[in-house]
C-alpha cells in the first residue's frame, strides 16, 4: 500500500520514497505525491529522481487493482532508466507543479460551480487546460451569469478545507453526494469531504487550493445541451490581459 501524501497536503510537490515494486504495470512506491487518475481529475506527471541525479520521467499515474496501489507509469523510451529502479531503491518523487496547480484551481472551481447550479452532476473532467461538469437538468443556463458568480465566490476568499467522516455519517446525509457518475469510495470506514466554508460541502478525494481566492480568474467558455436532461458547462482560465497594450 502506498501512503497518499496528496490527500492531506496538496501543496507538496516532492517527497522522498522507496521503490516497493516494479513490473510491466509501472513503479510502486511506499509513499507518493503523485495523484492517480480518478474522480474526474487527471493524473499527475513528473519525475522519479534517483540518488545519482538521473531521472525517470513519469507520464501518467493510475490506481492499481488492489486497494492502496498507485502505479507510476514511465514515459516511452524509459526502459534503460527503469532498469535502475529496483525494489528498495530510494528516489525523490517530484510532480509537475504547474500541472498540479491547474488541477487544483480547476477542481475547486467546479465545486464553486456546483454551488451556483444546484442540480446533480452526471459527468465531470478536470484537466490542466479546462474543466467541465455535466448537470442533470433541463433549465437553461446563462454563461455570463455563471462567470460573474464564480468571480464573486473567488473574490469572497472562502477557506477550503478537507476532513474525514465515517461511512455511517455519509449514509445519514445522502444529500452530500452530488455526483451521479462518481460515487465516494467505500470499504475503508471513512470518506474524505471537501468543505468550502459557507459555499459547498461534498465528498471529494481530489486536490484543491486552500482558499477560493487562489482559483484566480476562471470563466465559463461554453454551455452545451448534451441531451434532453444534460447541460454541460466548460470552464477555462481567463485570458491574460497585456498591461502594455
Amino acid at each position: 500500500m502506498t501512503a497518499e501524501l496528496f490527500r492531506e497536503d496538496a501543496t507538496l510537490s516532492a517527497c522522498k520514497a522507496r521503490v516497493t515494486q516494479v513490473d510491466e504495470r509501472g513503479v510502486q512506491l511506499d509513499r507518493t505525491v503523485f495523484y492517480p487518475l480518478g474522480g474526474g481529475q487527471a493524473a499527475d506527471r513528473g519525475l522519479l529522481i534517483l540518488a545519482d541525479g538521473s531521472e525517470l520521467e513519469i507520464f501518467d499515474t493510475r490506481k492499481g487493482v488492489r486497494p492502496g496501489e498507485i502505479l507510476h507509469l514511465p514515459a516511452a523510451g524509459q526502459q534503460a532508466m527503469l532498469a535502475h529502479c529496483r525494489v528498495g531503491t530510494e528516489v525523490t518523487a517530484q510532480i509537475d507543479r504547474l500541472r498540479r496547480q491547474h488541477h487544483m484551481r480547476f477542481h475547486t472551481a467546479t465545486h464553486l460551480l456546483c454551488a451556483l447550479v444546484p442540480y446533480p452532476v452526471d459527468g465531470c473532467s478536470i484537466t490542466a487546460d479546462y474543466a467541465r461538469l455535466d448537470f442533470h437538468m433541463t433549465a437553461p443556463l446563462d454563461k455570463q451569469a455563471l462567470t460573474a458568480g464564480l468571480a464573486r465566490l473567488v473574490d469572497e476568499a472562502h477557506p477550503v478545507r478537507h476532513r474525514w467522516i465515517t461511512e455511517a455519517e455519509l449514509d445519514a446525509n445522502p444529500g452530500l453526494v452530488r455526483s451521479m457518475s462518481v460515487k465516494p469510495p467505500r470499504g475503508q470506514g471513512r470518506v474524505r469531504v471537501l468543505d468550502i466554508e459557507g459555499v459547498d460541502l461534498q465528498p471529494c478525494g481530489g486536490t484543491h487550493v486552500a482558499n477560493t481566492s487562489e482559483v484566480g480568474a476562471v470563466i465559463v467558455t461554453r454551455i452545451e445541451k448534451k441531451s434532453a436532461l444534460t447541460r454541460r458547462v466548460v470552464l477555462g482560465f481567463a485570458p491574460l490581459v497585456d498591461s502594455a497594450s
